[in-house]
Order: structure tokens, then C-alpha cells, then sequence
């Protein structure tokens, strides 16, 4: 497996990652891991993980490119001898990884992770998306099969003929961690939050492709409005000062992880999500699992969990005033809140992880298959 960031950063991809290594070992498959490692990794890996020669990413480095395989990762992948490669983000390691397999007969699995195109117009560089979809364009072709966390996902993936074989992987919650039972009032009461606030949340990363500004925006609008509201932003990431910035008078509490998290997102009263670029949300579906409604972006991912009007809201991106709308409809209706609160948690129940993981296992083993009866 090859992945740009398996554990030194931690985001819901590579959760993701180490959840499918920690899955394949215990049913008995071998796995080798390829990524960029650093001093002081977010989390311990799981599995045997091999350092790439990497460069940290200009603009944003905590990130690093993996720039070439490497002699050291070459000599173990020889060695290694697999039977299916992996390969989790198009840069330019994993260019050179399909080309290992490719050159050595094997079949080759794209997992895609995030909507890698849409990022440059958080940056004022909307311009070079077509050029950016070509790129990514070139590398899913030159693999065997690509698989997408949600339908809406691998929808988008036909339409942009990025492959001709796209299954699901899906992502799951742990329903042992993530549900009511975690909201916690005394925690709440510790930020200062009274019993009978509402308290809007974030979950993510804080960095501008989130739809940082998005948030913000939608914000003023209900504090001109005169509603009245708690904010509740739960994540770390470069944007924090422009974010605290923007909202003053949101509480922030910084990255939690575990029992931790599932507190805070409990402790929620809705989740705000306006970002476009997941590719499945795992933050909106652990906060469905805590029967939160969910108001999000109208966008892949997001549009294969929440049900509109059901379990929350899916508004047009961008749309400010909608999006206030749709959470003012929540700040003044506690039993709506709760009705689809509790949709939200019905539908969660459809995502655990075992049976997802199982689904990449048989995509693998149908890729072997299918490139040993060509042979």
C-alpha cells in the first residue's frame, strides 16, 4: 500500500487506511506500507510502514510529497513479492508505484480520498481545476479499478471517466465510541455553555477547503438575524488563527480524539459541515451516530448519508443564506432537532467497518483473478 500521509498528520483517510491494514492482518494477509514518515507521527502505525523519500509540501508543510520510490523501497518491494498493490493519493510516488506493478504483470487498486480538484479554488486558483482533473485523469487509468467512499463519489468518477471499474469503499463508525449516550452537560457547562443553548458545531481540520469561510459567513448571518447560538469548533490545523479570528465568540477546543471526540461531537446540539472536497464525510456520519441533525453541502459524500429534510439538510454550496435558514430551522425547533437527530442515528447504523473492509479484501482478490486469467 501506498499512501501520501498513513500516519504523521492524522485525517479521516488515514484512519481509514490503518483501519483496512488492521482488518487484512487479522484475517492473515501480509501488508507493507509505503508513506513519508516523520520524527513525531501524529499516531503509531499499524503494520510495517517504509519510509519514502519525501519534501515537505510548499504553502502547507506539515504535508510531505512523497517525490520517488526510493532504492530502500525498491529492494523491499522486491522482496516483499505482492500479489496486489494499493496505491491511496496520485503523487509522485504513486505514479511510480503503478508503473512498478504495471511493469511486473500486477493488478493495481486506487482508493480516492478526497476531491484533490476542487482544492485550488480555495486558493484563488480555480483556473488550473481542468488542468488538475487531467493529471488525475492520467493516473486512475493506469490503474486496474478505483474505489470511492460513497455512491455520489464514484458518480463524479464515471462522469469525469476517470476508470471503468469503480466499486464502494465506504467508511464506518464505531458505534461502541460514537453515540447519544457520550453528550456530556457538565463538559458543556465547564465551556460556559448553559443548559438550554444550542450549540452549532465543526468538526475537521481548520484549513480553508473545509469551507472555513463558508461557516464563518453563515455565522454572521444568524447572529444579525438575532438568534441565539453557541459555537463549537473541534479540530486543529494552520487556518485556526483566521478562524478564531473570524468567529470570537465561538469556543474552540482544539484536536480530541477517541472517547474525547465522540464527547464533544454528542455534546453538539447540529453539525455544520459546508465543505465540498470529502469525498464521504466520516465527521457527518459520526455525528449522525450521535443523533445529530446534519446541515451540509449539497455534494458528494455528504448527499449518500444525510437525507434531505429527513435526518438534516443539503444546501446548494456556497449558499449562505440557505445554509442560515436550514440552521435557524434547528435553533428554534427542539423536536425537530431530535426527529432527525434520531433518523440520523437509524441510518449509522449501516456502516460498520468490518463488512466494508471485507468489500476491498474481495476487490482485491477479484483484481488477482481477473489479471492471472489474462495471463
Amino acid at each position: 500500500m501506498f499512501s501520501g500521509n498513513y500516519n504523521y498528520v492524522r485525517d479521516g483517510a488515514n484512519q481509514a487506511l490503518n483501519r483496512l491494514v488492521g482488518y487484512l492482518l487479522d484475517h492473515g494477509a501480509a501488508v507493507r506500507v509505503y508513506s513519508p514518515v516523520v520524527e513525531k507521527p501524529a499516531f503509531e502505525p499499524v503494520g510495517d510502514l517504509i519510509a519514502l523519500p519525501s519534501m515537505a509540501l510548499p504553502g502547507r508543510s506539515e504535508y510531505r510529497l512523497p517525490f520517488a520510490l526510493g532504492l530502500r523501497a525498491q529492494r523491499d518491494l522486491a522482496a516483499f513479492a505482492p500479489n496486489v498493490m494499493h496505491v491511496s493519493s496520485p503523487d509522485i510516488a504513486g505514479h511510480r508505484a503503478v508503473t512498478w506493478a504495471r511493469n511486473r504483470g500486477l493488478p493495481v487498486l486506487a482508493s480516492v480520498h478526497t476531491r484533490f480538484d476542487t482544492y485550488p479554488r480555495y486558493y484563488n486558483m480555480a483556473w488550473i481545476e481542468p488542468v488538475l482533473t487531467a493529471m488525475l485523469r492520467r493516473f486512475y487509468r493506469r490503474c486496474d479499478a478505483l474505489v470511492a467512499p460513497s455512491e455520489s463519489m464514484a458518480q463524479v468518477l464515471r462522469d469525469q471517466r476517470m476508470n471503468y471499474d469503480i466499486a464502494l469503499w465506504s467508511r464506518g463508525v464505531d458505534r461502541a465510541i460514537f453515540n447519544p449516550g457520550r453528550r456530556d452537560m457538565d463538559w458543556r457547562r465547564g465551556l460556559g455553555i448553559a443548559d438550554d443553548a444550542v450549540v452549532i458545531g465543526f468538526l475537521g481540520r481548520l484549513v480553508m477547503e473545509k469551507g472555513l469561510d463558508v461557516f464563518a459567513d453563515t455565522i454572521d448571518d444568524l447572529t444579525r438575524q438575532g438568534l441565539a447560538h453557541k459555537v463549537l469548533v473541534i479540530g486543529e490545523g494552520p487556518a485556526r488563527g483566521w478562524f478564531e479570528a473570524r468567529l470570537p465568540q465561538a469556543i474552540f477546543v482544539g484536536f480530541q480524539g477517541g472517547a474525547d471526540l465522540a464527547r464533544a461531537v454528542a455534546s453538539m446540539d447540529v453539525l455544520f459541515n459546508p465543505s465540498v472536497t470529502e469525498t464521504f464525510g466520516n465527521v457527518t456520519l459520526e455525528a449522525m451516530a450521535c443523533a445529530l441533525p446534519v446541515v451540509a453541502a449539497e455534494a458528494t459524500g455528504s448527499e449518500s448519508l444525510v437525507s434531505n429534510h429527513v435526518s438534516g439538510r443539503l444546501i446548494r454550496p456556497g449558499a449562505i443564506h440557505a445554509f442560515a435558514e436550514a440552521l435557524r430551522a434547528y435553533l428554534l425547533d427542539a423536536d425537530l432537532r431530535r426527529r432527525h437527530g434520531e433518523a440520523g442515528e437509524r441510518r449509522s447504523l449501516d456502516f460498520g467497518w468490518d463488512r466494508i473492509n471485507q468489500a476491498v479484501a474481495d476487490t482485491y482478490l477479484r483484481l488477482i483473478r481477473q489479471k492471472r486469467a489474462r495471463a
